[in-house]
């Protein structure tokens, strides 16, 4: 074909500058990104380079040291316990929220005040957690007068179990022949006999401490041929009287059991009066008498919640209160697009409620249930704030968690920044692997 006349070909166009699907110059949107790739660079990934580099060195970083710093980890007790208790949060604090994040979403859309019920759930994530841990840290108090938990805990438990009458009382040891005679109880040494008051003195409480408004102690009469005797406290403000008699002002112990004891058996018991005063029937002649423990046993405080046993289930409830609501709020935006028909139409086959939950509704989630568990997973890998603060410093080792451990190990007095940055880098390696989760789910969820 000729190059001239008519049926020549058309000159080909020179290239034009390359541009973006949205026709913007590839060196435009280079120029834009810029500020946000250094920041990018200098907020995350010089850090992690820092860290890695660190990490190879002693701990004032003159020497390096290889991987050393790595084995000092899974050598020491702390950092191995900082594992473990990792590990755990992980395993069961994302399922808990998730769960009750679940339930709350799914019951909240049959009552009329769900939205409130949303308010009071969420308003937890409005809090610190600094805030949250001071919170819980006065929650978990042991004394039942300052601790909310322990204040309901003993409050049920007194319900059904009698407590004692007069905690910390003890016999006087001037006076009166009771002496200790195993689990908390005393008995008298001599036996008792029908026409012959027993005095039961005993001391250890204020008067003014007395429970209620106690009568002054009276000297009990003779009973026929049975025991009759006075529980008494032999001491009075401002001191005076005769030890191991009755004195006028000193104030009489009502409600404390009284036993009769013959040959190691009880023979009969009875309950000081109002005045202190008790009648054995005549069963008890010859008997000692014994004053049970439980009269004197300390009062029931409750749960050591931040003891070593349970300090990080109790941190974990903690953690449960305020995120709970972020899984709520999260589900229920997925809840609202679940198609209904399907929901009916399974009602319709016959299904019940429970059926249609475990079967229709929890599938139709499961997008979002993935989303709100990651995100739970990378967030109590780093659990910090609440350990620190709600756990104290007798079991703060064990309720330790890999975040803390980087602080004391490089902060917290220890000093080493070397083992510090390579708890850092441990860290990062445990994310990676449910990072790379997540962006695989969200690929995916971008190509359907």
């Amino acid at each position: 074909m000729k190059a001239d006349g008519a049926g020549a070909l058309p000159p080909v166009p020179s290239a034009a500058p390359r541009k973006s699907v949205t026709g913007t110059r590839l060196w435009v949107a280079v120029l834009f990104l810029l500020p946000a790739l250094v920041l990018l660079g200098a907020l995350v990934v010089y850090p992690i380079g820092y860290s890695v580099w660190r990490s190879l060195y002693d701990a004032d970083g003159s020497g390096f040291v290889g991987l050393d710093n790595y084995g000092d980890i899974f050598s020491n007790d702390s950092t191995l316990t900082a594992v473990r208790n990792t590990a755990i949060w992980v395993a069961v604090a994302p399922a808990l929220v998730t769960a009750l994040g679940l339930i709350f979403a799914v019951l909240t859309e049959r009552v009329r005040w769900g939205t409130a019920f949303k308010l009071i759930v969420f308003m937890p994530m409005a809090i610190s957690m600094l805030a949250a841990g001071i919170i819980f840290r006065l929650v978990y108090e042991q004394d039942p007068d300052q601790g909310v938990a322990n204040a309901v805990v003993t409050s049920v438990h007194d319900t059904f179990t009698d407590s004692s009458v007069y905690p910390k009382a003890r016999p006087n040891a001037q006076a009166g022949d009771l002496k200790a005679s195993g689990g908390g109880s005393f008995t008298t040494t001599g036996t008792v006999r029908s026409g012959t008051p027993a005095l039961l003195p005993l001391v250890g409480i204020a008067p003014n401490r007395l429970p209620g408004d106690p009568e002054g102690a009276k000297a009990a009469s003779a009973s026929g041929d049975g025991v009759s005797g006075t529980v008494w406290l032999d001491f009075k403000l401002g001191g005076g009287g005769e030890k191991g008699a009755i004195d006028a002002g000193e104030k009489a112990l009502k409600g404390v059991e009284v036993e009769a004891v013959k040959d190691g058996e009880v023979v009969a018991s009875a309950t000081s009066g109002a005045d202190g005063t008790f009648t054995l029937p005549k069963e008890a002649d010859g008997a000692r008498l014994r004053l049970p423990g439980s009269n004197f046993s300390a009062p029931y405080d409750g749960i050591d919640w931040l003891g070593p046993t349970l300090v990080t289930p109790a941190i974990i409830g903690s953690y449960v209160w305020m995120w709970a609501g972020f899984a709520m709020v999260l589900i229920s935006a997925g809840l609202a697009g679940v198609d209904r028909n399907l929901l009916e139409a399974a009602r319709v086959d016959g299904a019940n409620e429970w059926q249609v939950f475990r079967r229709i509704t929890v599938p139709m989630l499961a997008p979002v249930l993935v989303v709100v568990l990651i995100t739970l997973m990378i967030n109590v890998m780093k659990i910090f704030d609440l350990v620190y603060i709600i756990a104290p410093q007798p079991t703060q080792d064990d309720a330790n968690v890999l975040a803390l451990q980087l602080f004391l190990s490089s902060f917290g007095g220890g000093g080493n920044y070397g083992v510090g940055s390579a708890i850092g880098v441990l860290l990062l390696l445990l994310v990676l692997p449910v990072m790379i989760v997540n962006i695989r789910r969200l690929r995916k969820e971008r190509e359907r």
